[in-house]
């Protein structure tokens, strides 16, 4: 169903299709957890060019692709490039699809992904493109929200923070609706959910709130989804400082949402989520930053038609 396809976008997906990657990603994690020999990419090459930072999405692919018994060439940073010399994207690309069977892309540049996906013959997954999509990590969230909850509807979810910015909570959206669950947005003003965003999740139906007051979002809330105020993305220095800080979940915060609410987020947090958080029972952010292998392992082999 997948085999040969790019990834590139949340809108791009079926039921049928989201359904066959969560199934696939389980299968994944018994075999890992049973320490199982997983052969199913041997002889095929991964391309992980992530000229932008990265731990969990890069770690998580290399991961992936190692445990399916695949190679893995790297890019780490655009100074290691010959991008550093002046040579385009799209010639990068032309070279690099001459190498592999998959490239793994992560830029700074809003529809890079796409750009690779024009000038590459094998499948090209989306690993971020600057603010705009990262859908695996939107496909890691609902993974774990279907481990964690038990289904993926019926949910009314709390997306927290720069929600401006933060292109994991822009795809995730496009989830949430598809699903049928309730969504509040809670930020500053100056970092709302995009208004072209907003009025597409109500295109297609959603039930939206939006508000600056994080008490009452999280007495009605099953999910909070945390995002950290992302330095990075603002070219003022002082409106960084400004708003970093805006709202931190800590114990007290849990004490006062609804009985059993899942607390996520993509990581790295600064101090969006007091440590004092980690040992509540409902803190899933590491469990879903562990999901992230299986995940990509099961993109990987569903793409390259290993599976």
């Amino acid at each position: 169903m997948l085999r040969g396809k790019d990834i590139l976008s949340m809108v791009q997906f079926s039921k049928q299709e989201l359904n066959l990657i969560m199934n696939t990603a389980a299968s994944y994690e018994r075999r890992v957890k049973n320490n199982d020999y997983i052969d199913d990419m041997d002889g095929q090459v991964v391309a992980c060019l992530f000229f932008e930072p990265s731990t969990r999405t890069r770690l998580s692919f290399e991961s992936a692709a190692n445990r399916l018994d695949a190679r893995v060439i790297n890019v780490i940073g655009a100074d290691s490039s010959s991008t550093a010399k002046g040579e385009s994207l799209e010639d990068t690309i032309r070279v690099v699809d001459g190498y592999i069977d998959v490239i793994v892309i992560r830029h700074s540049i809003i529809g890079s992904a796409q750009i690779a996906a024009d000038n590459a013959v094998h499948p090209v997954i989306n690993a971020g493109d600057g603010s705009n999509q990262h859908p695996t990590q939107s496909l890691v969230d609902i993974y774990t929200i279907r481990k964690e909850k038990g289904t993926l509807n019926g949910h009314t979810v709390t997306f927290l923070g720069d929600l401006k910015y933060g292109r994991t909570v822009h795809s995730l959206g496009y989830f949430m609706t598809l699903y049928g669950n309730k969504m509040i947005f809670v930020s500053p003003k100056a970092l709302c959910m995009p208004e072209e965003l907003t009025a597409d999740f109500r295109s297609r139906g959603a039930d939206i709130e939006e508000t600056e007051n994080l008490e009452e979002a999280l007495a009605k809330s099953d999910i909070v989804y945390v995002t950290r105020i992302q330095k990075e993305r603002f070219a003022d220095s002082e409106e960084y400082n400004r708003l970093k800080g805006s709202y931190i979940i800590d114990r007290n915060t849990i004490a006062r949402a609804k009985k059993g609410i899942t607390v996520l987020h993509p990581l790295p947090r600064v101090d969006e989520i007091a440590t004092d958080v980690d040992d509540y029972e409902g803190a899933a952010y590491f469990r879903q930053a562990n999901n992230g292998m299986y995940v990509r392992m099961a993109l990987l082999s569903l793409v390259s038609g290993s599976v």
